[in-house]
């Protein structure tokens, strides 16, 4: 895909981050922009703010862990203007730091209702849509580097995005083998300066742990730090929207904004072909 004026994008999580990067970049190609997030506040500030740039935007608040919400934001994006070209399955929470035994039903639920569902539900609203229409398209799922390794105290987040490589993966395949126009490329960012990490401001109270249910190391919780610490020194986002344009108009599959962590996940692939059990070391401590 390479035309990208007066073409269609959807984006999920577009308030802040690496979604309003993405979602700013394509309106500047001269794309229509539907922004979906949870915080409607924000939402509404960002449409404005993209409006008074005289970018062309619809604003649609979105959990996206709600099928109902995700397919009426695919009903929502039709009405408006008529078809969507490229999908951005990127809205997401940061982890609940914790040993993967001590983790709460809710912890598991919140991350992966968020991180995976809100995918699965954009590709089952929004790509037969996207099929039917016979056009060029593409989807870009937000996965992360965290998709590509197994860190500890982090499974929740890193089931999710392990999830999301793998579905990018195969739909890939699925599309290429019926001959759709339709691509896909999956997102595997490192750290870049976000809000991910205060994604428990949009807990919903069902998903919540009861006083005394959290279980805690010391180790997770120095984790937490360090994490913290290294997404908020992390790659402006802008540089991510960039990449994500450049990938659409490659057809890349694979995108791997920080070159760095590459080393890390060849050694991971060659454990697993040797058969080797994994180090403890971190790459980032």
């Amino acid at each position: 895909m390479r035309d990208f004026d007066d073409k269609v994008a959807v984006v999920t999580g577009a308030a802040g981050g690496i979604g309003r990067a993405m979602a700013e970049r394509f309106a500047a190609e001269g794309m229509k922009v539907v922004l979906a997030d949870i915080e409607r506040e924000v939402l509404a500030r960002t449409e404005r703010e993209m409006k008074t740039s005289g970018a062309t935007v619809l604003a649609v608040p979105t959990d996206v862990s709600k099928a109902g919400d995700v397919q009426a934001l695919a009903d929502n994006t039709v009405a408006a203007f008529g078809a969507v070209h490229v999908l951005c399955n990127n809205a997401g929470v940061g982890p609940v730091m914790g040993p993967s035994w001590g983790l709460t039903e809710a912890d598991w639920r919140w991350v992966l209702g968020t991180n995976l569902w809100g995918a699965l539900h954009g590709i089952r609203a929004f790509v037969p849509r996207m099929l039917d229409q016979d056009s060029e398209g593409h989807i870009i799922n937000t996965a992360s580097i965290a998709g590509l390794l197994s860190a500890p105290w982090t499974a929740t987040y890193d089931v999710a995005k392990h999830g999301i490589v793998t579905l990018s993966e195969s739909l890939h395949r699925e599309l290429a083998m019926i001959g759709a126009k339709l691509k896909v490329s999956v997102l595997c960012p490192g750290w870049v300066n976000t809000r991910l990490m205060d994604g428990d401001r949009n807990r919903p109270p069902e998903l919540q742990n009861e006083p005394g249910q959290e279980t805690t190391s010391p180790q997770a919780a120095l984790m937490d730090q360090a994490v913290r610490y290294l997404v908020a020194n992390g790659t402006d986002p802008r540089e991510i929207g960039d990449l994500v344009l450049n990938a659409i108009r490659d057809e890349k599959l694979y995108i791997l904004p920080h070159p760095e962590w590459k080393e890390w996940v060849r050694r991971r692939m060659e454990d697993i072909i040797e058969e080797r059990n994994p180090t403890t070391d971190l790459p980032f401590l």
